[in-house]
This record gives C-alpha cells, structure tokens and sequence, in this order.
C-alpha cells in the first residue's frame, strides 16, 4: 500500500510547515493515494466487497475534508484539487 518514503514524500509536498501530518491538504492527499491503490485493486478482484465498502469510507472522508478546506480556504481546496487531480 504506502511506504514510509511515499508518506514522507506526501507529507513533504502537502505539510504546511515540516512535519506537518494533520493538515486537511496532508490528509486529503493520504487519502487519495489509499483510495488509488484500492480502485486498482477492484479492478482486478471486482468482487471483492469488503475492499469496496472500504474504499467508499475513505471517498467520504475525503469528501469530508474537501468541504472543510472549501468552507474554510478555497483558494488552498482549488490548489489541491488541481495537484491531485480531483474531479469535483
């Protein structure tokens, strides 16, 4: 799934200062990453239900923290959305 060097790596371009894990662009990115992992993974085990109801808890916690970081900083959730990709 994610490495100790992949996570760093995401902390390291998403964390406001060094360190920074709790962030919502830190956590939203995580998610994303997880959330990639699992939809390849259903792509190839497609019955696979119990990954499935977990990766529609991770999409809702990034829902979740997408609309914090909207209702709070839009110019921030515009540039995360841009840097991972997220449709919306």
């Amino acid at each position: 799934m994610l490495s100790r060097e992949e996570k760093e790596e995401i902390i390291q371009n998403f964390g406001r200062t060094t360190g920074d894990t709790g962030s919502p662009e830190v956590q939203i990115a995580l998610l994303s990453h997880r959330i990639k992992a699992l939809s390849s993974h259903l792509g190839t085990h497609a019955k696979d239900y119990d990954s499935r109801s977990g990766l529609l808890k991770l999409v809702g916690q990034r829902r979740s923290f997408l609309r914090y970081l909207m209702k709070n900083d839009l110019k921030k959730y515009y540039d995360v959305t841009e840097r991972l990709g997220i449709r919306r």
